[in-house]
């Protein structure tokens, strides 16, 4: 199980760099722009998805506190990416032209994306190192420690 939770949470940080490649082209793009930021916006709703059942998924595999913690995290974290969205869309209103308010806030959702990336990242790659730990060293107590690099030093 924990092999699998780590390939979905390394699906997990491929799908949020496409993330960031669709607002790129979103942003580039020649077309309104609730019709350029479609795709980005569907596949924001997915990555939440995703994140949310991963969170569920390392919860029943009783994987440590810390990588359910970081899956959670992730989803929390998309959660305010579109609070983030719908308050700079607040901030500029109904006419269509940008606030500088609504400019700012909303440059808080790259920063957040950002932020996402980052912890995905790192839940990937401690997913990665548990999945490497041998069975008989996870029995004998490694705990919420994903470091795989130390077995003989925290046996004895």
């Amino acid at each position: 199980m924990r092999k699998v939770f780590a390939g979905l949470a390394a699906l997990l940080v491929l799908v949020i760099v496409v993330q960031f490649f669709l607002a790129a082209s979103g942003a580039f793009n020649t077309a309104p722009r609730d019709e350029s930021f479609q795709v980005h916006r569907s596949l924001g709703y997915v990555i939440l998805l995703s994140a949310a059942v991963m969170t569920i998924i390392a919860a029943l595999a009783r994987m440590p506190g810390r990588l359910i913690g970081m899956t959670g995290l992730v989803a929390g974290l998309v959660v305010v990416q579109v609070l983030i969205r719908e308050f700079a869309v607040a901030l500029d209103g109904t006419g269509g032209a940008s606030t500088t308010a609504g400019q700012l806030i909303f440059g808080l959702h790259a920063v957040n994306g950002l932020i996402i990336l980052m912890v995905a990242g790192d839940l990937a790659r401690r997913a990665r190192m548990l999945s490497r730990v041998p069975v008989a060293y996870r029995r004998a107590g490694a705990g919420d420690d994903t470091r795989a690099s130390e077995p003989a030093a925290r046996a004895s």
